[in-house]
C-alpha cells in the first residue's frame, strides 16, 4: 500500500508554506457583476500552502485539466504548479486538484523565441532551460479560463478547454525564431523520471500524434493525445534523449525521453494556437476527441462556452451574505469540489479499463478517474447525492466495472486505469452504499453486493484475515492497524445496508455485528483507543500523541490515538457507551480541543490544522465536532464548527489547512457552511451545525429545490434556537435524506446563547448502528 507518507518519503522535503496576497484583479472580472456566481470563484486559493491545487482551465468533472507547471517534484507540487514560485517550465494537459501524491502533468507545450533549451532548467536559474519567469501580476484566473505572460520572452499564454481537449492561444513578439516546444519526457517526478516509454509521429504537417507510459504514483499509465497547431512550423526538429533525430512521419518514433520543437516566424502580436485532444486509449481515440469537441479554431467561442457551463454548475447552490470573504470561499469551494472525479472515456464510448484492457461502455454511460474515496466518501459524496444526481449512477457504475476488471478489485484510489492502493479501507463500498441507501435508480446493486462481499469475506487483503479471525488486526502483524480495523467496520457497516435493501437479512445482521469490532481496542485504563497485538496484549510504549508502538510501521493512518479515538463515524452511541455515558464523553471530546497541539518527530504534514489534537487538515477528523449532537450537547458542535468554518479557510493562496484531496476539503465547508454535515454517508442522516448564510437554495435536480431559511439578528449568532423541517417543529437537531429528497425546507433559528432543551435528549439525538 502506499500512503501518502510513504510518498513523502519517496520525495525532498516540502516547501515552506507562503502566504501571498491575493491580486484580485486576476480573478474577480470571470464574471460581470457580483449577480454572476463566477465572480466569487477564486482558482488561487489552495495553490499555497500544503493544498495542491493547481490554477488552469478544465470544465467540471472533465478530462483535461489544462495548468501551468511551475515544478514538477516533491510534495507541494503534486498538482505541478505552487504560488510561491516565479517561473513556468510550460503548460500540460493533466493534472490532479489537492492530492498528497503527485501524477499526471502529461504533454507539455511551452513557447519561446531564439534557440529552444531541450530542458526545464531550474527554478533558480530558468535561463538553463526553457522555463520562463512570470508576475502573479500578469496572470488571470477563472473557472475555464487560465492567462499569463512569459516574461523572458515577451509571449502571452492562453489556456481554456473542453472536456476532453485542451486549447492554447499564445501571442507572440515579432521573431524569425519563435518556437513551441512538446516534452513527452516530462511528468511528475524527479528528473520527469516517470515516464517508462513514449511515441510521437508527424501527420499532414500540422499535426502531432503520439503517447507516453509513465510509472509515477499510477503505475504503467497510459495517456494519448492528438495537437493540432494553426499556423504549419517553418521547421520541426525531433528529438529522441536530447539528440536530433529525423522526422518521423510514415512510421512513429519510439523512446524514453522524446521532445519535439516547431520553429514560427511571426510577426509582432501574431497569434498562433494549438489544439489537444486527449485519450486513455489511443492517438487515434485522442484524434476523435478534438475533432468532436474543438473541430474549429475557436478560442474565444470555446472560452465563453466554458464560462458558461461554470455558470450553471456553480449556480447550483446560491447562497445570500454580506461577507464577501465567506461568499468567496463558499463558491471556491464549489468550484474545487466540481474537479473530480474526472472524465475517463472517449467521444466514441471507449475506454481502458483497471485490466489495462479496451472496452466500450453501454449507451448513456460515462467512465471516470480520479476517485479519493478515503478522503471523498465523508461529505464529497454525499454532496454529489443532492446536487449531481444524474452523474451518480454514473460514478457508481464505473467503481463496478473498477471492481469486475482490476486484479485488485474494489477500488481504493483508482487513477486512469491504475489502482494506486492508497489509504485505508475500501471505500468505493461506502459510497455505493450510500447511493444504494439514498434510492439512487440505474446501478446493479446485486452485482455490486457479490463484488464488496467477496472483498469482505473472501479477500485476505491488508490484515482482512486476522479481522475476520480475530476482530481485530494485531499490531505486530499489520501495519497501521487501529485504522484499518476501523475502516473495515465501516465498511461492514456500509455494506450492510445493501444486504438489507436486496432482503439478505442474515448478511446483513453479520455485517453490523463485525462493525463493532473497534471495541476491541478500547483500553479503559488509559482511555483511548489503543493497538493490541496478537497474544491480547497491548502495545507498549504507549503516548497518545504517537503515531504507532515502534518504528517499524505505524498503528494509526495519518492519525494518532486522539484522532483514532473519534474516529467512530457509524456508531457514536456505542463509542460513548465504551466512556460509560455522555458527560464522560463530552469530556473526553473537550479534551481534544484543548489538549496540547505536540506531535512526534515523525508525525507527517498532513496532521495539519490542529486545535488541541483535532486535525481539520487530514479527513480522519472532519466529523468529530459533530459527535457532541450524539451526546446530547449540540451547542458544543455548534460553536465548534463555526470556530473551524471561521479559523480553517481563508480566501488566500494559503487558505487550506491540508491537501483539498480531490473536493473533500471543500465538501466540509459546503456542508457545513450551509448548516448541516454527513456524519455517517450511508445511513443518510444529516446533523445540523450553525450555518453561515442568511439562506441558501439548493438545487437537487428535475426542479426540485432545498430552501435553507436562518432568521438572527447578529451574524455572530452561532447558536440553534429552533428548527423547522418543511413546516413541522423539530426537538432534534438533525434530519434524514428521504426528507428532503423531493425538496424541502430549513428553517433555522439563531441565537447568541445555547438553547439547553433542543436535541439534548436521548430520544432527540441521531441514531446510531441502526439499519434502516
Amino acid at each position: 500500500m502506499i500512503s501518502r507518507r510513504t510518498f513523502l518519503e519517496r520525495s525532498a522535503a516540502a516547501y515552506a508554506a507562503t502566504t501571498l496576497p491575493l491580486n484580485r484583479l486576476a480573478f474577480a472580472a470571470a464574471g460581470t457583476g457580483t449577480g454572476d456566481p463566477l465572480h466569487w470563484v477564486d482558482p488561487r486559493i489552495g495553490t499555497g500552502g500544503h493544498g495542491h491545487c493547481f490554477p488552469g482551465a478544465a470544465l467540471p468533472f472533465g478530462m483535461v485539466q489544462l495548468s501551468p507547471d511551475t515544478f514538477n517534484n516533491d510534495w507541494d507540487w503534486c498538482s505541478g504548479y505552487h504560488v510561491s514560485d516565479s517561473s513556468i517550465m510550460g503548460f500540460s494537459h493533466t493534472h490532479l486538484s489537492g492530492t498528497g501524491c503527485g501524477d499526471l502533468l502529461d504533454f507539455l507545450v511551452m513557447a519561446g523565441t531564439g534557440t529552444a533549451k531541450l530542458v526545464p532548467g531550474d527554478r533558480s536559474n530558468p535561463d538553463a532551460g526553457y522555463r520562463s519567469r512570470f508576475d502573479h501580476a500578469d496572470e488571470r484566473m477563472e473557472p475555464g479560463y487560465y492567462s499569463v505572460v512569459l516574461k523572458d520572452y515577451k509571449v502571452k499564454a492562453e489556456l481554456t478547454a473542453t472536456e476532453r481537449a485542451g486549447l492554447h492561444r499564445y501571442t507572440f513578439p515579432k521573431s524569425d525564431q519563435a518556437y513551441l516546444i512538446v516534452d513527452l519526457f516530462h511528468g511528475y517526478g524527479p528528473g520527469a523520471g516517470s515516464c517508462d516509454s513514449a511515441e510521437v509521429k508527424m501527420v499532414g504537417g500540422d499535426t502531432l500524434a503520439g503517447g507516453h507510459q509513465t510509472s509515477a504514483w499510477g503505475k504503467n499509465r497510459h495517456a494519448y493525445f492528438a495537437m493540432k497547431f494553426s499556423k504549419r512550423p517553418d521547421k520541426v526538429v525531433f528529438y529522441s534523449d536530447d539528440q536530433e533525430v529525423a522526422t518521423p512521419t510514415a512510421s512513429e518514433l519510439k523512446g524514453k525521453n522524446l521532445k519535439c520543437v516547431l520553429y514560427f516566424t511571426t510577426k509582432a502580436n501574431e497569434q498562433i494556437l494549438v489544439k489537444t485532444g486527449i485519450s486513455g486509449v489511443d492517438a487515434d481515440g485522442a484524434a476523435k476527441n478534438l475533432e468532436a469537441e474543438a473541430a474549429g479554431w475557436e478560442f474565444d467561442k470555446t472560452r465563453a462556452r466554458a464560462k458558461e457551463i461554470w455558470q450553471k454548475q456553480i449556480s447550483k447552490i446560491a447562497v445570500t451574505t454580506t461577507n464577501e470573504t465567506h461568499k468567496r470561499i463558499f463558491y471556491t469551494a464549489l468550484y474545487h469540489l466540481s474537479l473530480g472525479p474526472s472524465l475517463f472515456d472517449d467521444v466514441d464510448g471507449r475506454y481502458r479499463g483497471m485490466d489495462n484492457e479496451i472496452h466500450t461502455l453501454p449507451q448513456g454511460q460515462h467512465n471516470f478517474s480520479t476517485f479519493s474515496l478515503w478522503d471523498t466518501f465523508r461529505a464529497a459524496h454525499p454532496t454529489f447525492t443532492l446536487i449531481e444526481r444524474e452523474r451518480v449512477p454514473l460514478f457508481m457504475n464505473t467503481l463496478i466495472r473498477m471492481a469486475e476488471q482490476s486484479p485488485e478489485g474494489m477500488p481504493v484510489w483508482p487513477l486512469m486505469s491504475t489502482e494506486t492502493g492508497t489509504m485505508t479501507g475500501y471505500h468505493s463500498a461506502a459510497v455505493i452504499s450510500e447511493a444504494c441507501s439514498k434510492g439512487f435508480p440505474g446501478i446493479d446493486y446485486e452485482k455490486a453486493y457479490q463484488l464488496m462481499m467477496k472483498r469482505a469475506m473472501v479477500d485476505d487483503w491488508r490484515g482482512l484475515g486476522y479481522y475476520r479471525k480475530l476482530h481485530y488486526i494485531p499490531a505486530d502483524k499489520e501495519g497501521e492497524s487501529v485504522s484499518k480495523t476501523f475502516e473495515y467496520c465501516y465498511d461492514d457497516w456500509s455494506i450492510a445496508h445493501v444486504a438489507r435493501k436486496l432482503g439478505k437479512n442474515d448478511d446483513a445482521q453479520m455485517l453490523v455485528e463485525r462493525s463493532k469490532n473497534y471495541r476491541n481496542y478500547y483500553d479503559k485504563s488509559v482511555g483511548f483507543m489503543r493497538p493490541k497485538l496478537e497474544n491480547g496484549d497491548w502495545t507498549t510504549p504507549f503516548k497518545p500523541i504517537d503515531l504507532g508502538h515502534s518504528k517499524k510501521w505505524r498503528d494509526y493512518t495519518e492519525s494518532n490515538a486522539w484522532q483514532a479515538t473519534f474516529g467512530i463515524q457509524h456508531d457514536a452511541a456505542g463509542l460513548i457507551e465504551l466512556y460509560g455515558g455522555s458527560d464522560a464523553f463530552v469530556t473526553k471530546l473537550d479534551g481534544l480541543f484543548t489538549a496540547p497541539s505536540d506531535l512526534p518527530e515523525d508525525a507527517p504534514p498532513d496532521i495539519a490544522g490542529l486545535v488541541g489534537q483535532y486535525a481539520h487538515g487530514n479527513e480522519p477528523s472532519h466529523h468529530i465536532s459533530y459527535l457532541y449532537v450524539y451526546a446530547g450537547a449540540p451547542h458544543k458542535t455548534q460553536a465548534r464548527v463555526r470556530s473551524l468554518l471561521e479559523t480553517m479557510y481563508a480566501d488566500k493562496p494559503d487558505g487550506m489547512q491540508g491537501n483539498e484531496d480531490v473536493g473533500q476539503m471543500s465538501a466540509w465547508y459546503i456542508m457545513s457552511a450551509l448548516g448541516f454535515y454527513p456524519v455517517d454517508p450511508v445511513s443518510g442522516n444529516y446533523v445540523l451545525s450553525s450555518p453561515l448564510f442568511e439562506d441558501a437554495v439548493v438545487e437537487l435536480g428535475g426542479g426540485k429545490k432545498l430552501e435553507i431559511v436562518v432568521e438572527r439578528k447578529d451574524p455572530a449568532h452561532q447558536y440553534i434556537q429552533s428548527f423547522t423541517l418543511n413546516g413541522k417543529p423539530q426537538q432534534r437537531v438533525w434530519f434524514h435524506h428521504s426528507e428532503i429528497t423531493d425538496g424541502g425546507k430549513l428553517v433555522i433559528t439563531m441565537g447568541p446563547e445555547p438553547n439547553a432543551s433542543l436535541g439534548t435528549k436521548p430520544e432527540e439525538v441521531p441514531p446510531a448502528l441502526k439499519l434502516a
